[in-house]
């Protein structure tokens, strides 16, 4: 992979292999939201925690009421600052600390977004992510040239319209594998 194609995979989804040694990412899919020379930085789309929305609106003082959504599970979005809140939604919006990962999707770090969805004025479609996925400078392209992910382009349905427990199949289909037969060794012919 050369450094051009490396350095743009902002707004991908990276699919585990099978061979991924980290527990904190065996079976996921992330979302990079950022990728450059100095790192990356993405939230796991597809691992929900036993903390539900309502259990963090109550956490963070914040009153869902009595909203459809407070059922809905917040996710594990990477072991980095798993104190720290991340909302992963579309539309894009106005919101205070916003990365914008593609015209139609961005992610979140400021607590107004929360109010506003504990008020029923949040974006359309979102979710809610505890912690983040990062990597240093070049650690990200070590990995992939090891064989632990792989990356295909981001799309909005396996986000926000696949059930959790299908995004990684769904995100595999993309590139046209079934994550069934893939082996994790590297061959040389």
């Amino acid at each position: 992979m050369d450094n051009e194609q490396a350095s743009n995979l902002s707004n991908h989804f990276l699919m585990a292999m099978p061979n991924m040694a980290d527990p904190n990412f065996d079976g996921t899919v992330v979302l990079l939201a950022e990728h450059s020379d100095k790192g990356a930085m993405g939230i796991v789309v597809n691992r929900p925690m036993t903390l539900d929305l309502s259990d963090l609106f109550e956490r963070i003082d914040l009153d869902l009421g009595i909203s459809p959504i407070g059922a809905d599970p917040v996710l594990f979005g990477g072991p980095v600052q798993t104190d720290r809140g991340f909302v992963l939604h579309q539309p894009v919006g106005d919101w205070s600390s916003s990365i914008e990962i593609a015209e139609d999707i961005a992610l979140t770090t400021s607590r107004d977004i929360l109010e506003a969805v504990a008020h029923g004025k949040g974006p359309e479609r979102f979710m809610v992510a505890l912690g983040y996925s990062g990597w240093g400078p070049g650690q990200l392209e070590d990995e992939l040239s090891r064989n632990a992910w792989l990356s295909v382009p981001a799309q909005s349905a396996v986000i926000f319209d696949t059930p959790m427990d299908q995004r990684f199949l769904r995100a595999y289909q993309l590139l046209g594998i079934d994550p069934a037969l893939l082996t994790g060794h590297a061959g040389h012919a």
